[in-house]
């Protein structure tokens, strides 16, 4: 199927409206992982080595420890390298300060050589459902890499490279958050949270999408004679929305599909796909063993005939909250968005009017800021303002999809 320099790859695919089943493959662009040491050696660059772990030590950090991992981080994104271009593929190398545009229009494939926020930085700016992604995770001992290709290829990069060249896997297309932005200021840059914790907040290397090659005018908003702008990046895990400042209460209104408006209080409004069900969605709504120990107990005191005598360690309450869990997660191609509104006020007149459920799902979400200093944050990464008056929509497109592969296993 290779052939020299201007090989393709085919295989079943699941879209019925997508491209041709045979993709191009004859360059790859693999994005780096920022390592921690990476990220100190940014943050000091005015530091001679020896300063900059002179400095490290004094702070407490494992400065050995540092430049250990770097090393086999750096040696294992070599070894994806090589894997390619032994397979005739040509790879160019870039990191999160280099990864702009013109690259990613360059190749035909993006490989994302880290964990999970290397692979959503490399997804977060493939704005199409063509452009396959794909992620080897660099360190499976201490990352789980749930994005990447399984573990096991971590350790023989070229049986994943083979599959690859063999068309043995299945396209999988994994939904994600298209967001509209309409009020005033919708076009300033967004901040990128980890290059501010780096440069201070003023600096930015966000590389746009022109707004040219997007849909305009996609969705009308409730509003008229306000600007309105389709976002350039797509959410792949999760919209977060809520004031900057955590400890203070985020005020805004929201509306699900075609249902009323509600004014809400909380501490902010998660907005998740199916990928992103197994990230901070869980984390914000699973339940701890404890938390249905102490449920379960209330149930015994209150109907002793229902329930025995349980304790924490029992395996009923293991298995309940297992359960529970499990169900927070969804696939990734369904074309649904749940939700979750953090720590709901509902005291008082709050949520006006009353009930609102905190979790659920829908297919269309509209939140308008009242916020004081608030943002609206992509994928853990990028932050567009969002304050008082600004409102977002958003929704999942199927033509907005991300491509990745499942490769075939015995």
């Amino acid at each position: 199927m290779f052939q020299g320099k201007t090989e393709c790859f085919s295989t079943q695919t699941t879209m019925a409206s997508e491209p041709p089943t045979s993709v191009k493959l004859s360059k790859l662009l693999l994005v780096s992982k920022l390592s921690r040491y990476d990220f100190e050696r940014c943050r000091h660059v005015d530091l001679t080595e020896s300063e900059l772990e002179v400095a490290l030590r004094k702070r407490g950090a494992d400065y050995d420890s540092l430049i250990k991992n770097h090393k086999l981080h750096k040696e294992f994104e070599q070894n994806v390298k090589k894997a390619f271009e032994d397979a005739g593929i040509e790879a160019r190398v870039v990191n999160r300060f280099d990864y702009t545009m013109d690259k990613i229009n360059w190749a035909d494939m993006i490989c994302a050589v880290g964990g999970d926020g290397t692979f959503l930085l490399a997804a977060g700016r493939v704005t199409d459902n063509r452009k396959p992604v794909i992620g080897f995770n660099s360190d499976p001992r201490r990352s789980e890499g749930y994005l990447s290709l399984n573990k096991k290829y971590s350790t023989n990069i070229e049986e994943a490279v083979r599959k690859l060249k063999q068309g043995e896997f299945k396209w999988r297309f994994r939904n994600r958050i298209r967001i509209i932005l309409c009020g005033e200021n919708v076009h300033e840059d967004p901040v990128e949270l980890h290059e501010q914790e780096l440069l201070g907040s003023n600096q930015r290397f966000f590389s746009a999408v022109p707004e040219s090659r997007l849909e305009s005018n996609v969705v009308s908003p409730a509003e008229t004679n306000v600007q309105q702008r389709r976002l350039p990046v797509l959410a792949l895990n999760e919209v977060f929305i809520g004031e900057n400042l955590s400890a203070r209460v985020s005020y805004y209104e929201m509306r699900m599909n075609d249902g009323p408006r509600t004014k809400i209080k909380s501490s902010g409004l998660c907005v998740t796909t199916g990928t992103g069900s197994t990230s901070w969605n869980l984390s914000i709504n699973r339940l701890t063993q404890q938390s249905v120990s102490e449920v379960l107990r209330l149930l015994q005191e209150k109907r002793p005939e229902l329930l025995p005598a349980l304790t924490h360690e029992s395996a009923l309450v293991q298995d309940l909250a297992d359960e529970f869990n499990s169900s927070l997660v969804f696939s990734a191609e369904d074309t649904r968005m749940g939700y979750t509104i953090r720590d709901l006020i509902s005291a008082g007149v709050w949520p006006q009017p009353k009930g609102v459920e905190p979790r659920g799902f829908a297919s269309r979400i509209e939140v308008k800021s009242r916020c004081l200093d608030a943002g609206l944050v992509v994928d853990g990464g990028l932050s567009f303002r969002f304050n008082d008056g600004t409102v977002a929509i958003l929704e999942i497109h199927e033509s907005d999809a991300l491509r990745t592969v499942d490769l075939n296993e015995p």
